[in-house]
């Protein structure tokens, strides 16, 4: 499933085709994905001018100038992808519609964003913009973890009490938004933290360590595009590449790379989630 870096780079992507820009028709083309489509969806859509495209954790939100927002979720296998519209250097046509072409927004700049979806694992819903965070998806959610609320302080308090594992501790969407089982492999292997210590057991200056190095990790994995393992792909239909930077994960009996260290890199599941680290310099 995406996480934090995919779906910002979806939405850097789309924004420059989306903001200020107005919906000339939208095609629903099934009832539901995850859930049911929202009544109304297509009316509510058409003629609706985006005002702007935010990110809440794994979450793009449209602003209208209806005073709804349109809330996407990529699921497993969604893509947003754009064509009819110049991206750089090059302008991608409209394809031929394909079977998993779930809904179509048709801009009046001749761009068309399609939402493609295989195994239809994501979500779109319409909600109220002024009260969109009290929606049942996003109310729960914890700060953001390149946001300003999102400091050692804080994480140390969110922490103290935690008898999980780090790693189940810092993939719980109410600590930390956004965070996935990947960046959290990533982050851990260069903070030399093991995702097996408890995390009320860490240190108060390793917790605080932790901060700059996710925002380090999330960063560079957004600005080489995410990571494409499998179904995602950026906006313009490219690839991520941030897995080639990976040090642990899908590493399992690679060697370590720290200069030095003559361990393997191991595998273990923990909360039916395989984490990957050095057992030698991960304590």
């Amino acid at each position: 499933m995406p996480e934090l870096p995919e779906v910002e780079t979806v939405r850097r992507g789309l924004a420059p085709v989306m903001e200020g820009a107005r919906i000339a028709k939208a095609d629903v083309n099934r009832p539901d994905l995850r859930w049911p489509f929202p009544a109304g969806m297509s009316e509510r859509l058409t003629g609706a001018r985006i005002e702007r495209l935010r990110r809440r954790s794994k979450y793009i939100l449209a602003d209208l100038d209806t005073g709804e927002s349109l809330l996407i979720h990529l699921g497993m296998s969604g893509r947003m992808l754009i064509s009819g519209a110049k991206l750089g250097a090059f302008a991608h046509d409209h394809p031929a519609p394909e079977k998993h072409d779930h809904v179509v927004l048709h801009m009046d700049s001749g761009a068309r964003i399609t939402f493609n979806d295989p195994r239809r694992f994501g979500a779109m819903d319409l909600l109220d913009t002024a009260t969109a965070d009290a929606h049942k998806l996003l109310s729960s959610i914890g700060p953001e973890p390149l946001g300003n609320s999102f400091d050692e302080s804080y994480l140390v308090q969110a922490l103290k009490a935690k008898t999980s594992p780090i790693k189940t501790a810092l993939l719980d969407q109410r600590i930390v938004a956004g965070l996935g089982n990947i960046y959290v492999c990533e982050v851990l292997y260069r903070a030399r933290i093991s995702p097996l210590r408890k995390a009320n057991k860490i240190t108060k200056t390793s917790v605080e360590a932790l901060v700059p190095i996710i925002r380090q990790v999330l960063g560079e994995a957004i600005e080489a595009g995410g990571s494409s393992l499998k179904d995602f792909r950026q906006a313009d239909g490219d690839l991520g590449y941030f897995q080639h930077s990976f040090d642990v994960y899908g590493r399992e009996g690679a060697p370590c790379r720290t200069p030095g260290c003559t361990s393997a890199i191991n595998r273990t599941v923990q909360s039916a989630r395989s984490s990957f680290y050095c057992p030698k310099c991960q304590r």
